[in-house]
């Protein structure tokens, strides 16, 4: 079913006073069918932080029609302290905020709009967190700390794996794969869950613990080892990592078999900006589901594609990936996209220049209706487009059809986008306050929307859509 069709049907189903509407989901007490959920930092004197939501059919953060313009929609029950960043699982109705002044992830259920019970278990402040869909496990990169915490929602038990620098984790669709990132680093880690014959055996200490493995907690009794990869040539006596080049992050493949690491390169202190292959099965971390070996160093490079414009970030689209990077034009850094044919393993769209952006910082990236692609980038203000006083923002939008750039006005750091399919628009978080803009249909793309309806007191850090068709609809961070 189309996104527009969908919506069409949901209010009309909405109109006629039933509980539900696309694909099954309950109909929220609001009754809103399209909500734009915004992380607000800040909102009063007494609130270091807020989950508002607007109706994004109209652009308007209180009830159609009324006169009570004051009556905001919002989150019952939560009180976090920084919200940063939406991890939106319109699927499962439900959204993760992480709290960056408490370190605190907690769950909202957008059928009820309230705050549900926070991720227990993690381990400080984090650099980078994410819960998996089923909601089984959490698993957060903490430099602070100096580890990966990892958490079983299911028996509610955490893990604190030491791995000093850590800073980036990524966790596949499926929740079952997750990697973990060191800065300044060349190399890759994963976890794995043991099985109650493996804590016997590895509670001896790191002598008893398995090739590669670098940490296994509790040591007395441990349940998680966290593994280094390592070529298939190495051996417990002599270990072989395989050798990425400033690894960043990774993103996975439709069909959940592949990773594809992002090598961060020169913006992050290494060589050569590129992209490397990574086979999942033998990085599962629930126990007796790995299989197959890890590829040798000579086919890890082989499986290389540099990416000259730089590789911080991508977002996977069926057959294509669409990276973001910085590349250093010899005073300062620009920003670049460049597009990749995953089928063929060739770039297909060469570096083009898109918003400038801070070196190795992870930026924002999400598609939208009538093929556009949105970009949004930190720190523009010292790229080399200010540099040279040439026209900047922060924000980008790309057409994947025709590979037209379009550079939208400069409104301060984007720090959010949620694209509300099947409107044909997007909402964003840039400089701490909400924006709308139009992807396409009766308005030219790229157009500004009024937004005198849906901004906010206080400081907009994220925004998402709540009711996307899937949870492909989320901010690739």
């Amino acid at each position: 079913m189309s996104a527009a069709a969908a919506l069409v049907i949901s209010a009309g189903l909405s109109g006629c006073g039933s509980t539900t509407y696309f694909a099954g989901r309950t109909l929220p007490p609001s009754g809103l069918t399209n909500r734009v959920l915004i992380a607000i930092q800040n909102p009063s004197a007494y609130t270091s932080g807020a989950l508002q939501f607007v109706d994004a059919n109209y652009d308007i953060r209180f009830k159609y029609n009324s006169t009570n313009t004051s009556a905001q929609y919002s989150i019952s029950g939560y009180s976090g302290n920084l919200p940063i960043s939406i991890q939106n699982m319109p699927d499962e109705q439900l959204g993760a905020i992480y709290n960056s002044g408490s370190g605190v992830l907690s769950m909202i259920n957008y059928a009820t709009e309230t705050a549900g019970s926070a991720v227990s278990g993690l381990n400080g402040l984090s650099s980078s967190v994410f819960v998996t869909r089923s909601q089984s496990y959490a698993f957060a990169a903490s430099q602070a700390s100096a580890g990966l915490t990892v958490v079983n929602r299911t028996t509610n038990s955490g893990y604190g794996l030491s791995l000093p620098g850590v800073y980036r984790v990524s966790v596949n669709d499926g929740g079952s794969v997750a990697l973990a990132f060191v800065q300044n680093s060349n190399y890759v880690y994963y976890p794995r869950q043991l099985t109650a014959a493996e804590t016997t055996n590895y509670s001896g200490g790191a002598s008893t613990w398995p090739m590669g493995a670098v940490d296994c907690e509790p040591q007395n009794a441990p349940g998680w080892c966290l593994f280094q990869v390592l070529d298939p040539s190495s051996t417990k006596a002599n270990p072989v990592p395989l050798k990425f080049d400033r690894p960043i992050k990774a993103v996975f493949s439709a069909d959940g078999g592949t990773a594809y690491v992002l090598n961060c390169g020169p913006e992050c202190g290494g060589t050569k900006a590129s992209i490397t292959q990574l086979p999942l099965a033998p990085l599962i971390f629930l126990h007796g589901q790995s299989s197959g070996t890890l590829p040798t160093q000579a086919t890890l490079d082989t499986n290389t594609l540099a990416i000259p414009g730089g590789a911080s970030n991508a977002l996977v689209d069926s057959s294509t990936l669409y990276v973001v990077g910085q590349e250093y034009t010899g005073s300062s850094w620009g920003g670049n996209l460049t597009v990749v044919n995953l089928s063929t393993n060739k770039i297909s769209v060469p570096a083009v220049s898109i918003s400038d952006g801070a070196p190795g910082a992870i930026s924002r990236m999400i598609l939208a209706d009538d093929d556009t692609l949105w970009i949004g980038m930190t720190k523009c203000t010292n790229g080399v487009r200010a540099a040279n006083s040439l026209p900047y923002g922060c924000l980008t939008m790309f057409n994947t059809t025709t590979n037209a750039v379009t550079l939208m006005p400069y409104n301060g750091d984007a720090t959010g986008i949620a694209a509300v399919t099947g409107l044909h628009k997007i909402y964003t978080a840039e400089g701490g306050q909400v924006y709308i803009y139009a992807t396409g249909g009766s308005l030219a793309a790229g157009t500004a929307i009024d937004n005198q309806y849906v901004t906010v007191t206080g400081t907009a850090y994220d925004v998402a859509y709540m009711d996307g068709v899937s949870d492909g609809n989320n901010t690739v961070y």
